[in-house]
């Protein structure tokens, strides 16, 4: 097995085991809670993506890549076609499920999908690709074909919206660094340590790698945490 094959199982592993914890890192509680003023911050440049969502307008059939659990797929089903929630964890599925059951807007348009990305081909193109902190565990070396598995599942001219961590460490969940430049050490309650991949682009520096590739993105970023972007093939 390749180094980046490993990381990605440990990355996959690390995901299944973090389910259960994944909403208190973004939600702000439990240790991942850094007070009250942290937390207002946080919630107004969530608020600040959701609403830069919401003008994309994702109305068609979305395929959501690494759905996770759902705080992104219950805005989309409120006014999509169909949304397919892609995740490798099962464990991550079952929360998406409960949160947009519960929300109720959209449920009956959404369909989950339990897959490893690299090993999955879409069955379907769709009108949007959505993912949100996604793009930074992909690496370097399969950056590329993230991109042509992306392209593969639009129609001709359909679009992406994309959110994920800014170049700071407000939004991060590290425990420190990996052995490599683009890795990090994450930690689960009760101490055990996954190496993860973790990049982080500047918006300048990934719209171009992305105009390379034959994409034409804006890419912006909130005051400290986020970055978002939307674009289409050039």
């Amino acid at each position: 097995m390749s180094d980046t094959s490993r990381l990605l199982e440990e990355q996959k592993a690390y995901y299944h085991e973090r389910a259960p914890e994944y909403d208190d890192w973004w939600l702000r509680s439990g240790r991942h809670d850094r007070g009250p003023e942290f937390r207002s911050r946080w919630i107004n440049e969530t608020n600040e993506v959701r609403a830069a969502l919401a003008a994309f307008g994702a109305y068609g059939r979305i395929l959501e890549i690494a759905c996770g659990t759902g705080w992104w797929t219950q805005q989309l089903a409120e006014g999509a076609k169909e949304v397919t929630a892609l995740d490798a964890s099962s464990e991550m599925l079952e929360r998406c499920r409960a949160r947009v059951e519960t929300a109720g807007l959209g449920a009956e348009r959404v369909r989950y999908v339990q897959a490893d990305l690299w090993d999955w081909t879409p069955e379907r193109r769709h009108d949007e690709v959505f993912f949100g902190f996604w793009l930074s565990h992909v690496p370097e070396e399969r950056f590329d074909a993230f991109w042509a598995l992306v392209d593969a599942a639009l129609v001709p001219d359909g679009r992406v919206f994309f959110v994920d961590s800014a170049a700071s460490t407000g939004s991060s969940g590290a425990s420190g660094g990996g052995s490599a430049a683009e890795t990090e050490l994450r930690e689960i309650a009760g101490g055990r340590r996954f190496e993860i991949v973790k990049r982080y682009y500047e918006p300048r520096t990934l719209r171009e790698r992305l105009a390379a590739l034959g994409w034409e993105f804006e890419v912006r970023t909130t005051a400290e945490f986020f970055l978002h972007a939307q674009g289409r093939r050039g």
